[in-house]
């Protein structure tokens, strides 16, 4: 039951794939809802730095004489943004330097907004500031030369406030927020990775078994197949009976080709996974790498009543490739168009347009639906069959041909209608 056991391999690849999928979409969206809490929160810490500024506001005008009616600055609006770090404070008064660093000071302490402040007085008069003063954070005391603040022309006198760190302490009053999320998005982006690495390990492990029952079903049945002829062959009587000895011995022929045969493929398989095939290219008459290949396939398409059929111009086609590595490729794909048939017919064209130079392995099989299309060169991997558990192989063969058409530079289109049959068509740049 080969098949099934590939098919249900997919289906339990696919489940675990979907669960890892849906696992990974679970982490995504928990890290874009933590995203937008910090954004939020962002927001938050900004609106209420502006509040804070505003009370100390206030308490500046509770403790100097700023306005000349002491209430009239509760129902006003005596203070706009013309950006978010810059305070305007509309006076009546113009109030004396050190009055107003002292108690400005006192209040944003007080209202616990310690960033650095640069002030200045603007005069409507005069036009221009009065005097301006940087006010150094309370808590990391840094000396700074006042640079000139921009001017803000208005037909009343105002205080300036700006607060060029302004950003920098919003995200520092964030900092248990931004090292929480930070260290939460790195477990969940490590959880991600390791459902990841994970089912990769599994999908490597599943590969695995299955190669193991693929290899102990495709062994098995040679072996014990020679062992029964070796046993016949073994009776004394066999030597009075030809016929039957060169039948049993044909047998054990056939077998150890056989498994000759997949053993090289085997091998082969394994040294292309140590890197790129290396390919020697060389001028060849490319029906005779076809022939060479048929013959090689000859017992099997006695075994299988298969019959091939030749397209090529009569004027020849020469190629220009690596002509061994070439010929095991299109044995490959001969022997699944015979595998893949009751009355297997084989039509093999060539050809070149100047640029390109292809070969294509017509078969009248069973077909493959396109939804296979895009794992039939994957390693160990066989397109399910439905109730047809008779061929053999590893799953090795077609992953070979695209490793062979790669190491040429080259591409392998396929056509194919269920039922109906398939093309293969190696396409190599000349």
């Amino acid at each position: 039951m080969l098949f099934k056991t590939y098919t249900g391999f997919g289906m339990r690849s696919s489940t675990l794939r979907w669960i890892v999928l849906a696992g990974s979409l679970v982490i995504a969206l928990i890290i874009a809802i933590q995203l937008y809490w910090l954004n939020h929160i962002y927001k938050l810490e900004q609106k209420q730095f502006g509040t804070n500024i505003v009370k100390c506001v206030r308490g500046l005008f509770e403790d100097m004489r700023l306005s000349d009616n002491p209430a009239g600055h509760l129902r006003q609006q005596i203070t706009v943004q013309p950006d978010a770090s810059t305070f305007i404070v509309r006076t009546d008064n113009l109030p004396p330097r050190d009055s107003l660093i002292y108690y400005l000071t006192q209040e944003l302490t007080d209202f616990n907004i310690l960033t650095a402040c640069k002030t200045a007085v603007y005069d409507k008069e005069s036009k221009q500031y009065i005097y301006q003063q940087y006010i150094p954070s309370p808590e990391t005391y840094r000396a700074s030369a006042i640079s000139d603040l921009a001017l803000y022309p208005a037909d009343y006198h105002y205080i300036l406030l700006h607060f060029p760190e302004r950003s920098r302490y919003i995200l520092g009053q964030m900092n248990f927020w931004i090292t929480g999320s930070i260290v939460l998005m790195l477990v969940l982006i490590g959880l991600a990775l390791s459902m990841f690495y994970f089912y990769k390990q599994k999908f490597l492990v599943e590969v695995q078994k299955d190669f193991v029952n693929n290899f102990t079903h495709e062994f098995k049945t040679p072996l014990a197949v020679m062992k029964i002829a070796a046993d016949v062959l073994s009776q004394p009587e066999i030597i009075n009976q030809p016929e039957r000895m060169t039948k049993y011995t044909s047998i054990m022929q056939n077998e150890t080709e056989h498994l000759q045969n997949q053993v090289e493929r085997l091998l082969k398989t394994a040294v292309s996974e140590k890197g790129s095939l290396e390919v020697e290219m060389q001028s060849f008459d490319v029906r005779e790498l076809i022939e060479q290949a048929i013959a090689k396939l000859q017992p099997l398409m006695e075994a299988s009543n298969a019959k091939t059929e030749i397209k090529i111009p009569d004027d020849g086609t020469v190629m220009t490739a690596d002509k061994a590595h070439l010929e095991l490729a299109i044995v490959n794909l001969i022997e699944n168009g015979i595998k893949y048939s009751s009355s297997p017919v084989i039509v093999i064209e060539a050809g070149n347009n100047g640029a390109e130079s292809f070969i294509a392995v017509k078969d009248n099989g069973v077909g493959i639906d396109r939804k296979y299309f895009k794992n039939i060169f994957k390693k160990f991997y066989r397109v399910p069959t439905g109730d047809v558990h008779n061929v053999k192989g590893f799953g090795l063969g077609l992953n070979f041909v695209k490793k062979i058409v790669d190491a040429h530079n080259g591409r392998i289109v396929v056509n194919s209608v269920p039922g109906i049959g398939t093309e293969f068509r190696i396409i190599i740049p000349v």
